[in-house]
């Protein structure tokens, strides 16, 4: 499906360039002028610790990325995921994960929201516990709690938080898309088009959230081609929440395209 999902963004990346107009306009028109953006906490060169997993410099690096325009940020300091998964989060990991999402809460107030990554290594018991704990921080979501093959148990976390649930990234096609909606399981999908089908499979997905009271932020792991396309089908949908991006665009995404992304505050403004 990746190789599909490349072949069919180029498509309409050709038929745009053949009529002169942003693929937004052949997808339905622009919605959004302006796109609210997030980005994860990174390292920095010469940092002394481990910012994923280090609360102190967490909260010291999400005020930077406030103080840059940054309004919404995503973090993973849960661990990484195993071929034992889906597990039960020790103690450990729930105080470091609870101790980190109250630091950077503290760090930045009320001026960002808070995106708890995971990606999908509880159980649902496992991830209900979690949340209860992260609760009171107001997340803006708790992504991929569970794996995300089985979305009837994502959904039995859905019930049990208060926290919206995400989820998406690892997900192929309408057909996957339809059973976390059906069932329940997350409130926003974050689809991405390198992986799902490309543009129009992902505004078919889209539009099947809308009706379901859902919105999209669309993950970005896959580069330049795909962080574009994110912005093309952002701008032309009205259940848009936010888009994924690496700090604010500059590096290797700035360096392989001929016009670079434009961002401004915390949003990416779509070209004309």
């Amino acid at each position: 499906v990746g190789v599909l999902s490349g072949i069919e963004m180029a498509c309409w990346d050709i038929v745009g360039k053949a009529v002169e107009k942003p693929v937004y306009e052949l997808l339905g028109g622009l919605v959004h002028e302006r796109l609210r953006g997030y980005t994860y906490l990174y390292p920095s060169p010469g940092d002394a610790s481990n910012v994923y997993f280090d609360a102190d410099l967490a909260a010291e690096r999400a005020a930077e990325y406030m103080a840059l325009g940054h309004t919404a940020l995503k973090f993973d300091p849960a661990g990484g995921y195993s071929t034992f998964d889906p597990r039960h989060p020790s103690l450990e990991e729930l105080e470091r994960c609870e101790r980190y999402t109250r630091q950077v809460r503290e760090a930045v107030g009320d001026r960002c929201d808070l995106l708890f990554g995971t990606h999908g290594q509880f159980t649902p018991a496992g991830a209900i516990r979690l949340a209860k704990r992260l609760e009171q921080y107001d997340p803006l979501w708790f992504e991929e709690p569970t794996p995300p093959e089985i979305p009837e148990e994502m959904a039995k976390v859905a019930r049990g938080t208060s926290i919206p649930i995400a989820t998406g990234e690892r997900l192929t096609t309408k057909y996957e898309f339809s059973r976390v909606l059906e069932t329940g399981a997350a409130a926003i999908l974050q689809l991405n088009l390198g992986r799902v089908g490309g543009l129009l499979e992902a505004k078919k997905i889209a539009g099947m959230a809308e009706a379901h009271y859902a919105q999209i932020a669309p993950h970005l792991y896959c580069g330049p081609v795909v962080g574009a396309a994110n912005i093309q089908l952002s701008a032309c949908t009205p259940n848009f929440l936010v888009l994924e991006g690496i700090r604010d665009w500059g590096g290797f995404h700035a360096e392989i395209l001929k016009t670079p992304i434009e961002w401004e505050h915390g949003y990416v403004i779509p070209s004309k």
